[in-house]
């Protein structure tokens, strides 16, 4: 046999590994290309993505500026105005009312703050309170609801729970942003309790909205001296005292220590004292 036969005929294998070689680069270039194609798709889609919040809190934010431009404009005037009044009671409404303001911010509860004064700062303390709750809507373009706790006074427990839930409730649905509720402290105790379901940190019924309390205190002047702290812990005690005293007509019978502890933490956000004012415009404080 000659040496020629001996030898393998590398020819006809190499045939089928250049076909194998070829078909496996081709398997390479399409999963290569398919994995380029998800990759561009998946950062396309991620760019567009992330451009859609810029688009809607570049809206929001120029809403959201016209509006607390209007609010400020308007704290500023009645700034000027009551003039008696502590630069921090100011200071911290405009703070905590714009965090409201801000359409771009999750409203997670509602904003609630308590507005007090002594005898001698009676009309200041309805004054103010009105004006703040009309700059809060006005910006908004909105209205305010306003309760008088004073003119429910006598009425049953039960009777006054109804007509709030009802006021606030059709008020706040019609579109109304702020409700002030006026002399707090005069309401029926137990008729107070309704205001679980529209001040509780979380489950508030409206969320977007802001309530303003006054609470009139019995003596006759509240002193500048006093620290927001110890102002607040003079409402407080009132309030108990007022609240649950075992000598109120039986209409207040609903109302105990448990339930009014429940109602403080939900009412107590920010509690600001009002000092009287030499000379109020007419307007706004009827």
């Amino acid at each position: 046999r000659s040496k020629f036969q001996d030898e393998p005929d590398t020819g006809k294998q190499s045939k089928p590994l250049a076909k194998k070689d070829g078909e496996l680069q081709r398997g390479f270039h399409k999963i290569w290309t398919l994995l380029l194609v998800l990759l561009i798709g998946v950062s396309l889609f991620y760019v567009l993505w992330s451009g859609i919040p810029s688009l809607l809190s570049g809206t929001l934010s120029s809403r959201d500026t016209q509006i607390l431009q209007e609010f400020r404009a308007r704290m500023k005037k009645l700034k000027s105005t009551y003039q008696s009044q502590d630069p921090n009671l100011w200071r911290r409404t405009r703070v905590f009312l714009e965090k409201h303001l801000n359409a771009s911010h999750l409203h997670v509860e509602p904003a609630i703050l308590l507005f007090t004064a002594g005898q001698e700062a009676e009309k200041a303390l309805r004054c103010l309170s009105n004006e703040i709750a009309d700059a809060f809507a006005f910006s908004q373009n909105a209205a305010t609801i306003k309760i008088n706790g004073a003119d429910k006074a006598i009425l049953d427990s039960d009777t006054v729970k109804l007509e709030v839930d009802n006021e606030l409730s059709s008020g706040f649905k019609e579109g109304k942003k702020v409700a002030v509720v006026h002399r707090f402290e005069s309401l029926p105790a137990g008729s107070t309790l309704i205001f679980y379901k529209y001040c509780d940190h979380e489950n508030a019924a409206f969320k977007d909205v802001t309530l303003l309390l006054t609470v009139l205190l019995e003596e006759q002047s509240l002193r500048k001296s006093l620290t927001f702290q110890e102002v607040e812990e003079k409402v407080r005690d009132f309030l108990w005292v007022k609240f649950t005293s075992s000598n109120v007509p039986s209409s207040y019978n609903s109302m105990d220590t448990d339930k009014l502890s429940g109602l403080w933490s939900r009412i107590s956000h920010l509690v600001l004292p009002v000092w009287p004012e030499k000379d109020l415009p007419v307007e706004g404080c009827a």
